[in-house]
């Protein structure tokens, strides 16, 4: 297990096979961020940074953000929802929430900064490839059908395939 934690971080110090820069919407401007993406033979490697998520001081309260792969390819939309471009959660498998392919392990605020690194075998690089990440208003539940009751969308990202690496 040594050797697999210091072959990851060892990847993450080199140009990613995809990545997604992610933006707030008219109402979050402030969000900003990527999320990167390796290959691996384990699966894939996401590692997500994102700053500028809301936040207010308080000891108790520690904001807790839904993130998701959607099967949308456009970070589009209206004054009722920014990104409805990004249509639903990515399910190619039509499995029940929280098993779609596209969920994804929730955002922890730290004072609005985000840093998050997981393996995932749920999608293969080349199938998300074009679809977008995004970031939701509130914690996943895990349970409520079909999107978790993660509420509205507030950052988006277009995934997209580094040529030469991105970083």
């Amino acid at each position: 297990m040594e050797r697999n934690i210091r072959n990851y971080a060892a990847l993450l110090t080199k140009p990613s096979d995809a990545s997604a820069v992610i933006s707030g919407s008219a109402a979050y401007p402030n969000i900003h961020g990527a999320v990167h993406f390796y290959r691996t033979r384990n699966g894939v490697l996401v590692a997500a940074e994102i700053n500028g998520l809301p936040y207010s001081d308080g000891r108790c309260y520690h904001p807790v953000f839904a993130f998701h792969i959607h099967e949308g390819t456009i970070c589009d939309g209206d004054m009722h929802d920014p990104f409805s471009g990004a249509m639903s959660h990515y399910n190619p498998t039509n499995c029940e929430h929280p098993f779609h392919a596209g969920d994804l392990l929730p955002l922890f605020s730290n004072r609005g900064y985000a840093f998050s690194v997981f393996l995932t075998d749920r999608f293969l690089l080349s199938e998300i490839i074009g679809k977008t990440a995004i970031i939701h208003g509130n914690r996943d539940d895990f349970t409520t059908q079909p999107s978790g009751n993660a509420g509205e969308k507030l950052a988006c990202g277009v995934i997209a395939k580094c040529r030469k690496g991105c970083r």
